[in-house]
């Protein structure tokens, strides 16, 4: 009996796993919901033999440097003799049009998970207050304001500083020419 597989399991070994299963997922050998699954019991697991089989049936990972040399060494495809050239964005749509999506388009992830649990709250004490209301005959203390407004405004904040992060990240990342060039 191998006593490793009763041995707890570190992050650290728990991540390890998730970072084999990520590189099984970008080969292709991986769907996303076998890779989502996987991933949730790995982060799950607590000894050893609960994160063996989640990687039994794939290969064993080969190091990032012998993967990128390996893929460096592969002969490019080889390019027709005559590319027909992209075509060129229409003059009239300004490039603002692809870029807006929606308010939240730009915010992290979490940031959108929060605005929606947030809006659901919002609705569900909105719709209890009316339902109250109306029942009674009178209109109450409007209180959904005070689950609304203090949460509201936090993300609010968070939104619009994670907003200017990332934009100022954009501006630094693009390349500017010289002033008086191109």
């Amino acid at each position: 009996m191998d006593d490793r597989q009763d041995m707890r399991a570190s992050d650290a070994d728990r991540q390890e796993v998730v970072e084999r299963l990520r590189g099984a997922l970008e080969e292709g050998r991986l769907k996303m919901s076998e890779y989502l699954e996987r991933m949730e019991h790995a982060y799950e697991a607590v000894t050893y033999g609960d994160l063996a089989p989640l990687c039994r049936d794939l290969p064993e990972a080969r190091p990032v440097a012998r993967r990128q040399a390996t893929q460096a060494a592969r002969p490019a495809p080889a390019a027709p003799a005559e590319r027909a050239a992209p075509p060129a964005p229409h003059a009239s749509t300004p490039q603002a049009e692809v870029v807006r999506r929606g308010v939240f388009a730009s915010l992290p992830t979490p940031l959108k998970v929060l605005w929606t649990i947030w809006l659901t709250a919002v609705s569900i004490n909105v719709v209890v207050w009316v339902l109250v209301s109306a029942t009674t005959a009178h209109l109450i203390y409007p209180w959904p304001v005070w689950v609304a407004g203090p949460w509201g405004a936090a993300l609010f904040g968070l939104s619009v500083g994670a907003t200017q992060i990332r934009r100022s990240r954009q501006a630094t990342a693009t390349p500017r020419l010289p002033a008086g060039k191109g």
